[in-house]
C-alpha cells in the first residue's frame, strides 16, 4: 500500500481496523527513515567533497579550495637540488653570430704601447639575445626568347611558392605552434606577432595555416595510432569540451612517447570505437572507472590508483572509516615494494609477496563490507538496481576489479596511476579557459590532430618548430618510430 499520498486521518482509520497494517506502516516508516538518513549523509558528503577526496576537478573547488595534499606521500628529500645534481648553465655557442673584441692599447701600470703586442689569451663571455623579424625572400624566374625559333622560355618557381606573396613554412609553423601548443587566442596572437615583428597577420591566415597543417598531418596521425596499438601499455581518458555552446568530449589515447586525440559528441563506447584504438588494442589499457571501458575485452585492463586514493580519502574524511586509510597504506606499500624490486634489477615480484599482499587486500575489503552492508530491498519493488552509497560502490569496484587494481603489481610495465593520460588531456581545460569554446565543428577536429602531433614530438624531445616546418613541407615527422613504449 502507498502511504505517501494518504492524510494522517486516513492512516489512523486504516490502522484502527487492522493490526497487520500497523506493521506494514512501521516497516514503511523505517524504510523512509533509512532513505532520509542516506540522503542527509549523501548531501553532507557532497558538501565536503573536493578535488582531494573525490574525482572532482580542482577548478570546481572555487573559494573552498583545500590545502594542497600530495597523494604521493613524503619522499624524505630536502627541497632544491639533490646531491650530485649538476647546475645548469647556458653553453657557449661555437659559432656566434656577432663577435666584438675589446683591445688593450696601453699598459695600465706603466703606460707602454701594446698595440703591436699579441694577446697571451682571450677570455670569452657571450650574450644571447632574441631578435624577431619577418624576413622576405624574393623568388625570380627568368623569361628568355630563343633567337632561333622565337620560343618564349621561362624557368619554374620552386614547389610551394605558389602566390605573388605568401607566408613561408617557418612563419606558418610559428602561427600553428602558438595557437595550438601555447593556446593563444587568435586576437592576442595577431597582436603578439605585430608587437614582435611589426607585421600584421590576419586571423584568417592563422586558421588557414592550421587547416593546411591538419591536412598534411593525416599520415602522421595514422602512424601515431598504429604505434599506440603496438604498445604493451596505453593510457585512456576523456574530458568535456564546449563546441558552439554544446558539450562534446575529447578522448585521448597515449603512451609516454605518443599522443592521439579524438573529438566526439559522445563520451562512451561510440566515441572510443570512432577513435579506432581500443577496439583493436591488445596490450594493457590503463584507465579510470568509467564503465564504458569495460566493453573492450581484447586488452587487459588496469585501474588508476590515484583515483582510488582520492575516493579512499573521502571514506576516511566523510565516513570516518579506518579501513580506507589501511587500503591507501597497502596500495602504497605495494608500490614501494615494486620500486625497490625494479631498483634491484628485477622485472617481477616474488610469488609469496604477491600472495601476502592479495590476502591483506581481501582482509581490508571484508572490513569495509562489514561497515557498509548492502541496502535492504525496498518493500515496493522498482525497476533498476537499489541505490547504494558512494563508499559501497567503491567497495564493489575494488572487489570486482581486484585484478585491474593490482595490475601494476603483477606487470611491472604497468604504472600505478593514469597520470600520463590525465596530464595529456588536462590542456583542454586550459584551452577552454584561455581561448574559450570552439566556434565551429571543424575547429576542435583540427585542434585534436595538431595537438596530438605537437604532444608527440614534445614527448620524444624533438625540436618542435623544426618538426612542424618539416610537416608543412610534407616530410615525415619522425624517421624511426618507436615500436614499443
Amino acid at each position: 500500500m502507498d502511504f505517501q499520498n494518504l492524510t494522517r486521518e486516513e492512516i489512523e482509520k486504516l490502522t484502527e481496523t487492522s493490526s497487520e497494517l500497523i506493521w506494514v506502516l512501521i516497516l514503511y516508516l523505517w524504510d523512509e527513515n533509512q532513505k532520509l538518513k542516506q540522503e542527509v549523509k549523501e548531501l553532507k558528503t557532497r558538501l565536503n567533497q573536493n578535488s582531494n577526496n573525490s574525482s572532482k576537478q580542482p577548478s570546481s573547488d572555487g573559494n573552498k579550495k583545500p590545502n594542497p595534499k600530495s597523494l604521493r606521500g613524503k619522499s624524505g628529500k630536502q627541497n632544491g637540488g639533490q646531491p650530485g645534481h649538476k647546475a645548469h648553465q647556458l653553453p657557449l655557442n661555437e659559432n656566434p653570430d656577432h663577435m666584438i673584441t675589446y683591445t688593450i692599447d696601453n699598459c695600465e701600470k706603466c703606460g707602454h704601447d701594446l698595440t703591436d703586442t699579441l694577446p697571451m689569451k682571450e677570455k670569452i663571455r657571450q650574450v644571447l639575445d632574441f631578435i624577431a623579424e619577418m624576413e622576405t625572400t624574393e623568388h625570380r624566374v627568368q623569361v628568355k626568347v630563343c633567337s632561333t625559333c622565337k620560343h618564349r622560355n621561362q624557368s619554374s618557381f620552386p614547389s610551394g611558392v605558389d602566390y605573388k606573396t605568401q607566408y613561408g613554412n617557418g612563419a606558418k609553423s610559428v602561427f600553428s605552434y602558438l595557437s595550438t601548443q601555447q593556446l593563444m587566442p587568435l586576437k592576442r596572437l595577431t597582436e603578439t606577432i605585430h608587437s614582435l615583428t611589426g607585421h600584421s597577420v590576419s586571423q584568417g591566415t592563422i586558421l588557414r595555416a592550421n587547416q593546411e597543417l591538419y591536412e598534411k598531418l593525416e599520415p602522421a596521425e595514422e602512424l601515431i595510432k598504429q604505434e599506440i596499438l603496438a604498445s604493451p601499455v596505453a593510457h585512456f581518458d576523456e574530458s568535456s569540451v564546449k563546441v558552439n555552446g554544446k558539450k562534446k568530449w575529447l578522448h585521448v589515447a597515449c603512451t609516454p612517447k605518443l599522443t592521439h586525440y579524438t573529438i566526439h559528441k559522445n563520451r562512451g563506447s561510440k566515441a572510443m570505437d570512432t577513435a579506432g584504438i581500443l577496439p583493436d588494442f591488445e596490450g594493457t589499457a590503463m584507465r579510470d572507472g568509467w564503465k564504458a571501458y569495460r566493453k573492450y575485452n581484447k586488452c587487459s585492463q588496469a585501474l588508476c590508483n590515484e583515483h582510488h586514493h582520492r575516493e579512499l580519502v573521502g571514506v576516511v574524511e566523510n565516513d570516518q572509516q579506518d579501513w580506507g586509510q589501511e587500503k591507501i597504506d597497502l596500495l602504497y606499500a605495494i608500490k614501494k615494494q615494486k620500486e625497490d624490486r625494479i631498483l634491484a634489477g628485477f622485472d617481477h615480484m616474488e610469488t609469496e609477496q604477491i600472495i601476502t599482499f592479495e590476502k591483506k587486500y581481501r582482509t581490508i575489503l571484508d572490513m569495509g563490507f562489514a561497515k557498509n552492508p548492502a541496502p535492504p530491498p525496498p518493500i515496493e519493488k522498482k525497476e533498476g538496481s537499489v541505490k547504494q552509497s558512494k563508499t559501497k560502490n567503491l567497495l564493489d569496484r575494488l572487489d570486482q576489479d581486484q585484478s585491474a587494481t593490482l595490475k601494476f603489481m603483477h606487470d611491472f610495465r604497468v604504472p600505478f596511476t593514469n597520470n600520463e593520460a590525465e596530464r595529456t588531456i588536462r590542456m583542454i581545460k586550459v584551452q577552454q579557459e584561455v581561448s574559450g569554446s570552439f566556434r565551429s565543428e571543424q575547429g576542435p577536429i583540427i585542434f585534436s590532430r595538431l595537438r596530438g602531433y605537437f604532444s608527440t614530438i614534445r614527448k620524444q624531445e624533438l625540436p618542435e618548430l623544426k618538426k612542424i616546418q618539416e610537416a608543412f613541407a610534407g616530410t615525415s615527422f619522425i624517421s624511426e618510430a618507436p615500436s614499443k613504449n
